[in-house]
């Protein structure tokens, strides 16, 4: 039997450097996003999040801690993945293209006001942009959740929360635990008086 510490631990430590990087820069985007969807919820408006493959599983992970609880009983919030209707996926994909996947999602859901999130580590997905650009179309608050770059999603996002990496599997740990810290905010702030 081989031993893994070393590789285990230089990996573990790479990913906590991301993390404390990224404690140390993006705090006033992920202050500012807790901000909008606060003031979204008072205001009876939804959040949306989408991405590919495994910012699909981050956009549906999120949405649910939101729908269901994070820490605190409470009622539930308004808060939709769009990646999760293989029906409506894979029509829009065969009927339009890949491309509209989300932004048709989001003509027919987003209303002004709603807070639409996308998650790219690239920041170049395009289906991703289009779902962005459809959202400011339609007057919705938009976030994006990429790597260090930004992308080309930083030009059509109100907020850019970017992970300082270009380490892909670092970037989604990041971008799990920034859905997370977001969550927790929300819930503590709205619902802080449910607290046992």
């Amino acid at each position: 039997m081989t031993d893994n510490t070393s590789l285990l631990s230089a990996y573990i430590r790479k990913s906590i450097e991301t993390k404390q990087t990224l404690l140390n820069k993006n705090l006033p985007e992920m202050g500012k996003t807790v901000d909008l969807i606060l003031d979204a919820y008072r205001n009876g408006h939804t959040v949306f999040w989408f991405g590919n493959g495994g910012s699909a599983a981050d956009a549906q992970h999120l949405a649910c801690e939101l729908v269901s609880r994070f820490f605190i009983e409470r009622k539930a919030l308004a808060s939709v993945a769009l990646t999760t209707n293989t029906s409506e996926l894979t029509a829009i994909a065969n009927d339009y293209s890949f491309d509209a996947v989300f932004s048709r999602q989001i003509e027919a859901l987003v209303k002004k006001g709603d807070v639409v999130i996308g998650i790219s580590t690239s920041g170049n997905s395009p289906n991703v942009i289009e779902g962005l650009k459809k959202a400011k179309e339609y007057g919705a608050i938009t976030v994006a959740f990429t790597g260090q770059t930004g992308g080309k999603m930083k030009e059509v996002a109100d907020i850019l929360i970017a992970v300082p990496s270009d380490v892909t599997p670092h970037i989604q740990e990041c971008h799990i635990m920034i859905g997370h810290v977001i969550c927790y905010a929300v819930e503590k702030r709205l619902f802080a008086e449910n607290e046992q």
